[in-house]
Order: C-alpha cells, then sequence, then structure tokens
C-alpha cells in the first residue's frame, strides 16, 4: 500500500425530506382535515478514526463523499424515515482541517473517536402543522433544508512514541531495522526513505514503544524543499527524538554543523519541536577515522551526552535503547 498522508475531499449532508400536503379522506369524512406528515432529516457526515486505515490512500480516488437524503413525508400523518448517517474512517492520528478557512476543526489521536462535520438538514413540516382556528385546511408544506457543503484537508501525523531524525544517510533505516520489527529500504544514497516507518521496539526490561523513521531532511526542509514539510509533521506527535548524524561525515573544524542544520529545520518548523527530548547518537562509528571526529562532536556539544553506535555492526545499540526508555519512563 502506498503511503498518503494528505488529501482534500468534500463532504455534504443529506438534505431534509418536503412536508407532504394532504387531507383527510374517508368514506364518511368527505372533507376531513389536513394529515401531511414531516420529512425526514438528512443524514450527517461523521469521521470517525479506524485501525482499519493506515494512511489516506483510499482518498487519492474517492473524494467527493454525500448522505443520503431524508424520505419525503405522506399523508396519515406518516414521517419520512430520517436519511442513514454517512460515516467515513479515517486512520488515527488525522488531523481534520477546513480547506477553506484552516480552522483546524478535530485532531484524532485515537482510534473510535468520531466527530460530525456536517449535519443533514432539517425535515420540512407537513400541512397538518399549519392547520389554526382560522385556516383548518392548510394547503401548503415546508420544503426539506438543503444539505451542507463543506471541504476538507485531511493531515495524518504518524503516531510514534520516538522519532528518529537526521540527514539524508544518517543510517536512520539501519537503526530502525535492527532495533525493531520493521524492515525499510536500505542503501548507502540519500532519500532512500521516501516514507516514514513505524516499527515496534522490543525489550526484556522495558515496555515496548514504537519508533518512526523519519526521511531525511535537509537544509530548508521547513520550506518544502526535499518534501521536509511533509515529513516534520510527523515529528510533531513524537514524545522523544533520537537525533543520529553520519560520524563519517563529521568536519573536525566545524562538528556541530549537521547537529545545527537538523535542529535549525525544526525550528524554524515548530518551536516547540526544539524543546522534545533529544537524544544525540553517532553513528558508523565501525568506519575508520571516526574516533577523531567522534571526540571533537563531543566536545563541540559539552555537556549534551553523545551516544556512539554503529548500527550496522549493532555496537552500543543496546545503550541507545536503553537511555530511550529511561526517557519514556519519565
Amino acid at each position: 500500500m502506498k503511503f498518503f498522508d494528505e488529501a482534500l475531499i468534500t463532504v455534504q449532508s443529506g438534505d431534509g425530506g418536503r412536508g407532504c400536503v394532504s387531507l383527510r379522506r374517508e368514506k364518511y369524512v368527505p372533507r376531513g382535515g389536513p394529515d401531511g406528515g414531516d420529512g425526514g432529516k438528512g443524514g450527517d457526515v461523521i469521521l470517525k478514526s479506524s485501525l482499519h486505515r493506515r494512511t489516506l490512500y483510499p482518498f487519492q480516488f474517492k473524494r467527493q463523499f454525500k448522505a443520503k437524503n431524508g424520505a419525503h413525508g405522506q399523508g396519515k400523518q406518516k414521517t419520512g424515515k430520517n436519511g442513514p448517517d454517512l460515516i467515513i474512517e479515517i486512520p488515527p492520528g488525522t488531523l481534520v482541517k477546513d480547506a477553506a478557512t484552516g480552522e483546524v476543526l478535530n485532531d484524532f489521536v485515537t482510534a473510535g473517536e468520531t466527530y460530525t462535520v456536517v449535519q443533514g438538514g432539517r425535515g420540512g413540516l407537513g400541512n397538518a402543522r399549519f392547520k389554526t382556528s382560522t385556516n383548518r385546511t392548510p394547503r401548503y408544506a415546508q420544503p426539506g433544508e438543503a444539505g451542507l457543503i463543506r471541504q476538507l484537508k485531511l493531515e495524518l501525523k504518524l503516531l510514534a512514541d520516538v522519532g528518529i531524525i537526521g540527514l539524508p544517510n544518517a543510517g536512520k533505516s539501519t537503526l530502525i531495522s535492527v532495533i525493531s520489527s520493521a524492515s525499510p529500504k536500505i542503501a548507502n544514497y540519500p532519500f532512500t526513505t521516501l516514507t516514514p516507518t513505524l516499527g515496534v521496539v522490543e525489550t526484556d526490561w522495558g515496555d515496548p514503544f514504537v519508533v518512526a523513521d523519519i526521511p531525511g531532511l535537509i537544509e530548508g526542509a521547513h520550506q518544502g524543499a526535499g518534501l521536509g514539510t511533509q515529513f516534520l509533521r510527523h515529528i510533531e506527535r513524537t514524545r522523544i527524538l533520537i537525533h543520529l548524524i553520519d560520524a563519517g561525515a563529521i568536519d573536525p573544524e566545524h562538528p556541530r554543523d549537521h547537529f545545527k542544520t537538523v535542529n535549525l529545520e525544526l525550528k524554524s518548523f515548530n518551536p516547540q519541536l526544539t524543546q522534545k527530548p533529544q537524544i544525540v547518537a553517532l553513528n558508523k562509528m565501525d568506519l575508520p577515522g571516526t574516533s577523531k571526529a567522534a571526540e571533537a562532536f563531543a566536545a563541540a556539544l559539552d555537556p549534551q551526552p553523545v551516544i556512539l553506535i554503529s548500527a550496522k555492526e549493532n555496537q552500543g545499540v543496546k545503550r541507545l535503547i536503553s537511555r530511550t526508555i529511561e526517557l519514556l519512563d519519565k
């Protein structure tokens, strides 16, 4: 299944049924009074978060949704049936906005939440409702109220405890494949990961946690470079961040450059992202000549601790997981 994390859809609630104009006619009552029933209410459009949905992929093919209309009223004061509500399932983690105004309508964090985005039109009153002492046989009824139309913007933000961030080719996919059950595509070139990957990390000494491999961020990501804005929003729901840095790419003369680049993009997109607890891990320590770069980097980040790892060789990974669980428990 392809991963889609944004969609525009149009929803329309059902029209209310029209009221009925009817006069009671029976064998011995040739001029009976009005007995037109009311029209039924139109169906609402309801969004519901469901574990059956993992992406917004289905909305790439169907973008128009309309609830059923209410039935018209009938004689003998029979009220028309209400139109059934239309329930649209979306993945947990979806943010729903009014596409015209940008107003946030609802934030679906857990499965099973519902939100009515447009209500169905009211049914029209039948002519029996308009009988008065001066008008015994009204010959008019109300039309049903029209349903409402609204365009919605859906944005999916992954629900993960931990987000792995870093520049392209830092080894994020390798790390998530080592520590979790996820099987992302891995290669030694930038932008191998084009979609976020979720994995579950299980250990013998702590509760399992969900980790997200966020595709590599580059300079200008907060403005959309490298699909940056699409990926950055997935970090917003994470509790802590693992900032992975390629030890082989560090310039000993300017060791903080990669670290600063990523954090500047986080701050430019949403300043609150820089307030999240961040574990800094220097990866690819199995490469020759990285010890000098590691020393310069650790000194430049002091007092921020740095964990040295090699995801490829599974070195230092257990310590990284232990530190992650420690922060999550806090």
